[in-house]
């Protein structure tokens, strides 16, 4: 029972596991020290593996576009810290997809023991004992898990997917409203259902300039462009 309550995966709205661990950066006590920020948790199989470096270098160019937005990076693998420092040293002397000199400076964390990777369901048997799938949490401000992506070892993430996610969840929380298919910033959004037969005849029958509505079920805010 044990084994398989530090093998559940956190679920979306659950509270985010925490944590201290050695990182890059120095000591992190989690979710505890990004009070009031977003975080992206996110974990990759190994160091010195073409595909995470390619990840690596993608995430360490957009940290700023992240800052931005009040969100934070912090990654993770099972590797040591020195192997971790080694790696991210490698990385400055790369040149790939137009990114060079890359330096990476968010917290990656040491798990050797798999402590971590565990509390967050990381370690998935079926992939690999030893590595970590890639595996991405979206935290909110409040400490809560709002988002969860799972990729296989042999699939790089989309980066700008993972941007777009975190405006879409600040977006729902700042306006009360949800984001159709597809939404960019700047996009028509959704405003919530209508609650009674009475909300839902009036919106028909009331819509402006600022709202419009395919039906009662369906109705959007425009945006400013």
């Amino acid at each position: 029972m044990e084994e398989m309550q530090a093998n559940r995966m956190p679920l979306i709205g659950d509270k985010a596991p925490s944590f201290k661990a050695v990182t890059t950066q120095g000591e992190i006590n989690f979710p505890e020290d990004y009070k009031g920020k977003w975080v992206i948790l996110f974990s990759h199989p190994a160091d010195f593996t073409p595909v995470c470096t390619t990840e690596f270098m993608t995430f360490a160019t957009m940290a700023d576009e992240f800052k931005e937005l009040n969100t934070e990076l912090v990654g993770l693998s099972v590797d040591s810290l020195y192997a971790h420092i080694a790696w991210l040293r490698k990385i400055q002397e790369l040149e790939w997809n137009g990114m060079k000199n890359v330096d990476v400076m968010f917290p990656l964390i040491e798990d050797i023991r798999m402590d971590v990777a565990n509390k967050y369901g990381m370690i998935q048997p079926e992939q690999s004992n030893t590595q970590a799938v890639r595996a991405v949490f979206i935290i909110d401000p409040e400490a809560k898990i709002r988002t969860i992506l799972y990729y296989p070892l042999t699939t790089g993430r989309n980066f700008d997917e993972i941007k777009r996610i975190v405006q879409a969840l600040q977006k729902a929380d700042k306006d009360n409203v949800a984001t159709p298919a597809d939404w960019r910033p700047g996009d028509d959004v959704i405003v919530p259902t209508a609650g009674s037969c009475g909300t839902a005849k009036e919106r028909m029958e009331s819509q402006d300039e600022d709202t419009y509505c395919l039906d009662w079920f369906m109705c959007f805010k425009k945006e400013e462009k």
